[in-house]
């Protein structure tokens, strides 16, 4: 079987870490790059040699055998070089956020599905082992009764790390902050743990940083449609950063997950899997996980879901995050800045109101 050919559009820091994950996968390659800051696209090339670099899109998308294109621009452009790439035929990878608007999800998703290529959202703390190992037991019906969810994205970002892009922290590229930007993934988490987000209430806020026009620091309370409830706690006014968690409650057992470390796998019927689980995950993550550098994070889970994405290519079935899962996750966060802006809990799905849209994705 041929190598399936991917390019990357977008060249800044997001982009080395496809290209790295990239190169780690069997059965595909890099093998072209779109980018209009040559600074950018060089660096680009030296992760791949042989990856050619246009500044032309139209051509980009005629380059032979360029298979699957993976969308690295800021977050607020994400949806038209995807229509785009569809358009031409070619499967999609869309960083997180799959876009910033329901709106803009919708017609991303609608474009591909029109296009008959297939869509996957980028988040790769579903592909955590200690993250899959944790989903197993909610489906295997560990925690009996889900009760509580709750998921802390407490990390440190300097005012440089701001001024040093013209797209962060604005609302027409970022989209949102804390939340939007850092947070998603554990938002994300949260959701396919727990279950649909059924209501919302929350409080958002700009407490450490200058010229930014979203929020640094928020909070939320979430009820899911199972009856359980939860807490989303985001912020990159946390100095100096610390490492993301996620807490799972039921009636019948807790796990609590720090970065990809275990500190609590508790159940009240154990079995036998059990202390291997948490032989294998105690403590054995070094790094800061992007808590105050967020050059400072793991490739594997981009590696593990492109892997994914080339078996999804290959045999024709579903990814395992496609762009109705990549949604999800955005409208939660709308619901919360509409609800930290109206000051009144908000529910799902969204409707009625034209700022974040009804879903309107062809079926």
């Amino acid at each position: 079987m041929a190598k399936l050919g991917f390019g990357i559009v977008g060249c800044g820091m997001i982009a080395q870490f496809h290209a790295r994950a990239i190169a780690d996968l069997k059965g595909a390659h890099l093998t072209a790059a779109y980018s209009t800051n040559p600074e950018n696209a060089k660096r680009i090339v030296e992760l791949a040699p042989r990856c050619q670099v246009y500044g032309d899109y139209a051509q980009f998308l005629k380059h032979p055998g360029l298979d699957i294109v993976n969308i690295c621009t800021p977050s607020g452009a994400h949806l038209e070089p995807a229509v785009e790439a569809a358009n031409a035929g070619k499967h999609v990878v869309v960083e997180k956020p799959l876009e910033i608007t329901l709106a803009r999800c919708d017609r991303l998703i609608a474009a591909c599905r029109k296009a008959q290529v297939q869509l996957c959202t980028i988040f790769p703390s579903r592909f955590s082992p200690a993250n899959q190992v944790l989903k197993q037991a909610i489906d295997e019906g560990r925690f009996g009764k889900l009760t509580l969810g709750d998921t802390y994205v407490k990390w440190w970002r300097t005012q440089q790390y701001y001024d040093g892009g013209g797209w962060r922290g604005t609302w027409k590229l970022d989209g949102g902050g804390a939340f939007m930007n850092q947070a998603i993934h554990n938002v994300d988490l949260i959701q396919w743990f727990m279950g649909d987000v059924a209501e919302v209430a929350g409080f958002t806020g700009t407490l450490a940083h200058e010229r930014i026009e979203v929020e640094d620091t928020g909070v939320a309370a979430i009820r899911f449609r199972n009856g359980a409830l939860g807490v989303i706690e985001a912020t990159t006014s946390a100095h100096p950063g610390l490492l993301k968690k996620t807490e799972i409650h039921g009636t019948q057992g807790t796990v609590i997950v720090e970065q990809d470390d275990v500190l609590l796998w508790q159940f009240e019927t154990a079995n036998r899997r059990d202390a291997a689980i948490r032989e294998k995950f105690a403590r054995r993550v070094g790094g800061g996980g992007g808590a105050a550098d967020p050059k400072a994070i793991s490739y594997a889970g981009h590696r593990e879901q492109l892997r994914d994405f080339v078996r999804a290519v290959q045999t024709g079935s579903a990814p395992k995050v496609d762009g109705e899962e990549g949604r999800k996750s955005v409208e939660i966060i709308l619901a919360i800045y509409k609800a930290a802006e109206s000051g009144r809990s908000v529910q799902l799905p969204l409707k009625g109101d034209p700022r974040f849209s009804d879903h309107v994705a062809a079926r």
